[in-house]
């Protein structure tokens, strides 16, 4: 268990006045989660829980999970009323509705067009006033497994009591600031919303088979090669790394490569034996090419090893 997670639990612990957390933490895991969870979503809800000191183990704030293996931090109706009641500054709050009556889709009664909930701040002269219409906010009713029939809800059954809460978490929200956390509807508008995180397994990487080298070009390269290697720009080991980067070489062709270059003949000076004149002088040795040079003419010469057969 994290020690964050630790922290946490103690800390929301005493301030809810429920002593030092000892044990909580199993509670919470049945109380506030519905599936197995993890220490990161707890300490994520409970991150929300300290910052607003709502109660998870009364469910005045509840984990409802995503499909990205996290959670949305859902508060209850109780949770919203005791934030707002807790605020400093909170002044009072009413509400307003309209005198039009509408039925919506699988409602069991009617409820008002619109609803307006206005917040005071003891430091504002004029509230916060939202209105909500119902048929943004209502939500029709589930349909069962096999889409056979309609599983009757709260909103279905309490139409006018849910259109009340939810003119009220709007107008706290515009009022306060609150942010990040959510009710019931939001949270499963949200997790319907996203998609699924479908867990493929690792990927394992498929590189094509290399291809012989074929012997044609072989032999019309193999020059080429002997000679940046006699010229002592790449070893036999490189041209070979080369080659096979992309094709395959047989042990006959990599011992062709490597075969060893014969030196060149040391140059000899004649002299006439009576006369003492020299008659034949070493040729000057060219200069040491750079190494610039040597890289970029390896490269054109090895431009044939790097061909893929047609």
């Amino acid at each position: 268990m994290s020690t964050a997670l630790t922290t946490l639990t103690r800390t929301l612990a005493q301030k809810l006045d429920m002593g030092d957390g000892a044990g909580l933490i199993e509670t919470l895991k049945a109380t506030a989660f519905k599936e197995q969870v993890s220490d990161a979503q707890m300490t994520a809800l409970l991150v929300v829980a300290n910052q607003y000191a709502l109660n998870p183990w009364t469910k005045e704030i509840y984990a409802f999970p995503d499909r990205k293996n996290g959670i949305v931090p859902v508060v209850g109706v109780d949770g919203w009323a005791r934030i707002i009641n807790n605020h400093p500054d909170f002044d009072g709050m009413e509400f307003r509705q309209s005198e039009t009556m509408i039925q919506m889709p699988g409602a069991k009664t009617q409820a008002p067009e619109w609803m307006e909930c206005a917040i005071y701040r003891k430091s504002r002269s004029r509230p916060t006033v939202v209105r909500e219409y119902l048929d943004e906010v209502y939500r029709e009713p589930m349909k069962s497994k096999y889409g056979d029939e309609s599983i009757i809800g709260p909103w279905q059954t309490h139409t006018k009591r849910f259109f009340r809460h939810k003119a009220m978490i709007q107008c706290a929200r515009l009022a306060f600031g609150y942010g990040g956390i959510y009710d019931q509807d939001e949270a499963e508008r949200i997790a319907e919303a996203q998609p699924a995180v479908k867990h493929m397994g690792a990927v394992e990487e498929v590189r094509p088979a290399k291809t012989p080298y074929p012997e044609d070009k072989f032999t019309a390269n193999l020059p080429t090669w002997r000679k940046a290697i006699e010229a002592g720009r790449k070893s036999a080991e490189d041209v070979i790394a080369t080659v096979e980067s992309k094709h395959t070489l047989t042990d006959e062709q990599k011992a062709a490569i490597r075969a060893p270059i014969a030196p060149a003949a040391a140059p000899t000076t004649v002299i006439d034996g009576d006369t003492g004149e020299v008659l034949q002088a070493p040729a000057p040795q060219p200069a040491a090419p750079q190494h610039t040079a040597q890289t970029l003419d390896f490269v054109r010469e090895m431009d044939g090893a790097q061909d893929t057969p047609d």
